[in-house]
């Protein structure tokens, strides 16, 4: 059985990104979970999917529910507080790694 390459992500759990194409184009939201194995996060408040979902316990609601479906990582940008969305560069300080945004230069 052949092996996915994982590659690097730039971006982390928590991090603010805003959606550049798709249905949900232009939103901003935080990164609530990445999938590595399949290029793949999840943005809080973005393409949004129904689902149907069983009840669990009695004070659990049962029903059709709106849940957060996985965006290609491709489709995402983290945003700068200064510049809005970029792209990720990095600057060694001493011997830590800091992401900086690409046009302004600040830290993320």
């Amino acid at each position: 059985m052949a092996e996915t390459k994982q590659h690097k992500f730039k971006i982390k759990k928590e991090d603010t990104v805003q959606i550049i194409t798709g249905k949900d184009k232009g939103k901003r939201g935080r990164i609530l979970k990445i999938m590595r194995d399949k290029d793949r996060v999840v943005v809080e408040g973005a393409n949004l999917v129904k689902k149907a979902q069983k009840r669990r316990n009695q004070n659990d609601r049962g029903g059709i529910v709106e849940v957060e479906a996985p965006i290609h990582s491709s489709n995402v940008m983290i945003v700068c507080k200064k510049c809005g969305p970029t792209r990720v560069g990095y600057k060694i300080e001493g011997d830590k790694k800091i992401r900086v945004c690409r046009k302004c230069g600040e830290a993320l």
